[in-house]
């Protein structure tokens, strides 16, 4: 069976753009060739900064035939009297078939006529040379470009083309304005190592026939190669290397054939904080660190090199130039920036913009100490905590206009940690400084201390509030201000640290702060703001916490406000509940009460019981009942009540799980057994005095969730 190699070569392309195009290709080649009815053996991409390349092992010569059933216009249009009309024609020609072909078929819409059509299979080169120009112009990413006078857009020029089938060119040619770009078998090697063009014999020679040329196509085995090449170049030096996974993944889309050089850098540098260092050598450089057995930095650094493996020591010589240069620049803002207390910085904040209609960073600072106070004095902590909670605050963004963070803005906060250790701050605050950004991802940890919870919670909830206020809510994938984040960064911040706030109250509060202080705000703030972290908070549980979505329905509610009130006033409240409903419905609990409470509380919408109401007493009339099932389901709701009480102060929901399962029985003699009622009965005090009881089985059940919006398993 037939193998195919296509491979587009560039000119360097992006990093991100080679690992994003990889990944693309992965996905879209297979699916196209289904479409097309042809299987394959196996499809592997290949890249480098110069190419990309896919190879198809075990396509068939051809499609194979088929049959399809093509529906037409409906028979009523297409024969009157027996006879076929112009529709019948029009079908019949388009479809290249014989009128005696059309049949008529029943559908659930009436009559239409149908014709089974026998299409012959396609040759597998002709559909590849269909599907080539899609696979290279579908491909997504940033700042594609245009080139010469043509209107091809891609990330850089394209340069050559090979399209083998087996041993056969395939036959295709991209226009592009006056320029043609044509298949042939000639690839090109190294840029360096071997400067002359490649001919590839055949298609499943590709990886053999470049790795002659110098030119590694598997993005896996140079990722492989060159964290070898890393450990071993930093053994050489006495030293371990550490090998960022994003910096490697990098390096790899930047080298074609990879070698690791060591270079070193003047160890009196090495008095700089070492985050300045590897943000020199990881982010600036991209080089890899290299550390002794305690974990500290020593004065060497690899690079991988796409050059000559022979020129080792004037590639080395060249990067250790750059980096001194880079070093002696961090030395001197550091140094510099130290000359004063990071207090001293605050009134430059003044001058930095935060957004045009909420004024300066200083600004935000006072706000993030109003926030950081309020949610202080909620969580009722001490004295000496808030006092270190508001200097943390205030000190929280200093650093923005201190040389280094200027210079080096992926140091914010970091340096911030480091100049208040150095004048003298607390601990608890330094770290605050540094904390106070966390969550800056999905993946990131979070504050370690009450002082960096408490400020990260104020400076992320003044910029929710603040950017919300002004109208500016994220839309599909613009979120400029990163409110998703922020979001989510406050609700992981509560669920982490147990943190008993009332989000709820606090919305309230900062929202009425910001109206008050901005006539313009927009209208609705408060209900904006809630039901975005209410879709924040849904998302979290089933993303993070693997929640069912109908369990996370069932503890949030859907347009109950009850619930979602709930909800934001006791984030820990509903995590748990989330999490103890995921557990019921593993151990096999759920299903033990699920039927009785789902159909009480299907029962119950037709009653006007308040879904607060817990007490028997209060709402049932025992004169009413006409069957000992009524007397037993209302002593069973009393037993309840303590069990409900206890899940409601110390959310002990598997007593009260527990308690729900023993009622069981008496709810299914209410329904089913031999004293069973009629809910809906003729007389209406009976029917509500019965739909009560339903009511109040609910609501004990709706202390821990809305059972309606559970789904059975």
């Amino acid at each position: 069976m037939p193998s195919f190699l296509l491979e587009v070569g560039t000119e360097e392309l992006p990093a991100t753009f080679v690992e994003g195009a990889i990944a693309q290709w992965e996905a879209m080649i297979p699916a196209s060739l289904k479409e097309q009815y042809l299987t394959c053996e196996s499809v592997k991409v290949y890249a480098t900064p110069r190419r990309l390349a896919v190879v198809i092992a075990g396509l068939p010569q051809q499609q194979p035939d088929r049959e399809e059933e093509i529906k037409g216009p409906p028979a009523s249009a297409a024969f009157k009297d027996g006879k076929p009309t112009k529709a019948a024609e029009g079908f019949a020609k388009k479809q290249n078939i014989n009128l005696e072909d059309i049949e008529i078929r029943p559908t659930p819409k009436g009559d239409f006529v149908f014709v089974l059509k026998q299409i012959p299979g396609r040759k597998t080169s002709e559909i590849l040379t269909e599907l080539i120009p899609q696979w290279i112009n579908r491909l997504e990413g940033k700042r594609f470009m245009r080139w010469g006078d043509g209107d091809i857009r891609f990330p850089r020029p394209i340069r050559w083309l090979v399209a083998l089938l087996d041993k056969e060119i395939l036959p295709l040619s991209i226009p592009n304005g006056s320029e043609t770009i044509s298949s042939d078998r000639h690839s090109q090697g190294h840029r360096v190592l071997h400067s002359n063009s490649v001919s590839i014999a055949e298609a499943t020679d590709y990886a053999e026939t470049l790795g002659k040329a110098f030119v590694e196509v598997d993005p896996q085995t140079r990722k492989t190669a060159i964290a070898n090449q890393v450990k071993v170049a930093a053994n050489s030096v006495g030293g371990e290397a550490e090998i960022p996974e994003e910096l490697l993944n990098e390096v790899v889309n930047l080298v074609e054939w990879p070698t690791a050089v060591v270079g070193t850098f003047d160890a009196d540098f090495l008095v700089l904080p070492p985050e300045v260092i590897k943000m020199v050598m990881v982010t600036h450089q991209r080089y890899f660190p290299v550390l002794d057995t305690h974990g500290n930095l020593k004065p060497y650094f690899i690079t991988i090199s796409n050059g000559d493996p022979a020129k080792a020591a004037i590639i080395a010589s060249g990067n250790e130039r750059v980096i001194r240069a880079r070093l002696a620049d961090g030395e001197f803002f550091y140094k510099t920036d130290l000359k004063k207390p990071l207090e001293n910085y605050l009134p430059d904040l003044e001058n930095v913009t935060f957004q045009e209609d909420l004024g300066s960073v200083r600004d935000k600072v006072n706000r993030i100490i109003a926030n950081a106070d309020r949610i202080g004095k909620q969580l009722e902590v001490r004295e000496g905590e808030l006092a270190q909670i508001k200097r943390a605050a205030l000190l929280c963004k200093a650093d923005l206009v201190s040389q280094m963070v200027y210079e080096f803005p992926e140091l914010e906060g970091i340096m911030g940690e480091k100049y208040a250790l150095a004048g003298g701050e607390p601990e608890a605050i330094a770290k605050a400084i540094v904390e106070h950004y966390l969550p800056k991802g999905a993946s990131d940890r979070l504050p370690t201390n009450i002082i960096s919870q408490v400020v990260a919670l104020a400076d992320k909830l003044d910029t929710l509030v603040s950017i919300f206020g002004l109208g500016m809510l994220p839309t599909g994938s613009s979120d400029p201000f990163a409110l998703r984040r922020a979001a989510n960064g406050v609700v992981n911040i509560i669920w982490s640290a147990d943190l008993p706030l009332n989000l709820h109250e606090l919305l309230k509060d900062l929202t009425t702060d910001f109206v008050n202080s901005h006539p313009n705000a927009m209208l609705g703030l408060i209900h904006h703001l809630e039901d975005f972290f209410l879709q924040r908070i849904r998302t979290l549980l089933q993303d993070e916490k693997a929640i069912d979505y109908d369990l996370v329905n069932a503890v949030l509610g859907d347009e109950d406000i009850e619930y979602k009130e709930r909800a934001l006033q006791d984030l820990l409240d509903v995590r748990d509940r989330a999490l103890f409903l995921q557990e019921i419905r593993g151990d096999g609990t759920l299903d033990i009460i699920y039927e009785t409470i789902n159909r009480s509380t299907r029962l119950a919408k037709q009653g006007d019981l308040d879904t607060g109401e817990l007490q028997p007493h209060a709402v049932i009339n025992p004169s009413l009942f006409e069957k000992y099932s009524e007397q037993a389901f209302m002593e069973a709701l009393e037993d309840l009540i303590p069990n409900t009480q206890a899940a409601l102060e110390t959310r002990n929901y598997r007593q009260l799980v527990t308690a729900l399962a023993a009622i069981v029985p008496t709810v299914t003699q209410f329904f089913d057994g031999e004293n069973s009622v009629l809910v809906m009965d003729s007389n209406p005090k009976v029917q509500r005095n019965r739909l009560n009881l339903l009511g109040l089985l609910r609501n004990h059940a709706r202390v821990l969730a809305d059972f309606g919006a559970i789904v059975k398993g």
